[in-house]
């Protein structure tokens, strides 16, 4: 299912009831009718970059649990987290392991993208395991790796210490849940030893934003708040701050996170907040995205004497992602989802900016 960043598990189950981005959470696909992911770009295929770079080990990566030290060429790779695999699939490697992908995800739990890039590089689908609960210790142990990646994810310092004695293992490098693409890449380029490559699927992933923010130029500096209502409950506004991934991906094509939403989140290490609908038309931006499972919601949102208060409810400035594997794309991007998320996502979002401006 698709959760909310925080180091704490306890307190996303505990928010997950209460949430529309986890409501009808569920195992395979969202049930739209499938799209076909965009091109692979270039400098993600392997290319003749297909090896590690020369005099790349031994190799010392800093993260949260400490350093991680990587003496040889990896052959066994199983990650975590929710963009490791994309990102050693970008560089032309197959991991031997992997979470299922519940939220958003294919038949196979896995997505569209990464499979399509497996395709490409001729790798073997990587066994799926289930990290609901936590990394699952024993199951990782099965596969018998020799490096363990957790560069996006949960992973907890007893979890961390436990795989240790089965790998070497690379943490998140400041906060669960909260790398960006662009660093996930790099640190992984670097404990695979082909940081060249990296740097080229890097320039390339680039040049897809800098294409989308040349065709949708109407972007620029438009201002949004990436926020979730209940259905069932709307005395309460949540929104995504700025540390998240979310909004962070929005920011990379030329938008501004609300003010409001910069003096709300402040200072806070938090992923999401949330506040009472009471304030709802405090809330301005130029356009609201958000997730719903029903297209009746949107409505159903601009009749609540309070939701529809919100200034871009008002002007049918809204982005409301029902199709679960899109939302995966920002929620979870990398050099894989990105392409995929500028062809169905980006339009979207500039139609919602048409809007506001029409109003």
């Amino acid at each position: 299912m698709l959760r909310l960043r925080t180091s704490a598990r306890s307190a996303v189950v505990t928010v997950a009831a209460a949430l529309l981005v986890l409501a009808g959470c569920s195992t395979g696909p969202s049930g739209s009718s499938p799209a076909t992911p965009p091109a692979t770009p270039a400098a993600a295929t392997g290319g003749a970059s297909s090896a590690a770079d020369a005099n790349a080990y031994p190799v010392t990566i800093k993260h949260a649990f400490g350093e991680t030290s990587i003496t040889q060429t990896p052959r066994r790779i199983v990650t975590l987290g929710w963009t490791d695999a994309d990102h050693v699939a970008a560089l032309g490697v197959a991991p031997v392991g992997a979470p299922k992908v519940t939220w958003g995800g294919n038949a196979k739990l896995s997505s569209d993208w990464f499979d399509k890039q497996l395709a490409v590089i001729g790798g073997a689908a990587p066994t799926r395991f289930d990290d609901a609960d936590g990394a699952p210790i024993e199951e990782i142990a099965k596969l018998s790796p020799d490096l363990i990646l957790a560069t996006n994810s949960g992973l907890t310092k007893v979890e961390y210490d436990k795989l240790s004695k089965l790998a070497p293992v690379v943490a998140y490098p400041k906060v669960a849940w909260g790398t960006p693409w662009k660093e996930s890449l790099e640190i992984i380029g670097t404990a695979l030893g082909r940081s060249t490559q990296a740097a080229a699927v890097e320039a390339e992933t680039e040049q897809t934003l800098a294409d989308a923010k040349a065709k949708y130029p109407q972007l620029e500096g438009k201002t949004f708040i990436y926020g979730f209502v209940t259905p069932a409950d709307y005395s309460q506004v949540g929104y995504y701050t700025p540390l998240d991934l979310r909004p962070r991906m929005l920011t990379e094509l030329g938008m501004k996170n609300a003010p409001v939403i910069e003096k709300l989140s402040g200072d806070s290490k938090e992923f999401y907040r949330t506040v009472s609908a009471e304030q709802a038309a405090t809330l301005d931006s130029d356009i609201l995205l958000t997730y719903i499972e029903d297209d009746a919601e949107v409505a159903a949102m601009r009749k609540d004497p309070l939701i529809g208060q919100i200034p871009a409810v008002k002007a049918g400035a809204v982005v409301a992602t029902k199709d679960k594997r899109v939302g995966l794309t920002t929620s979870s991007p990398s050099p894989l989802s990105i392409p995929f998320m500028v062809d169905l996502f980006v339009p979207t979002v500039a139609e919602a900016v048409a809007n506001a401006e029409a109003s």
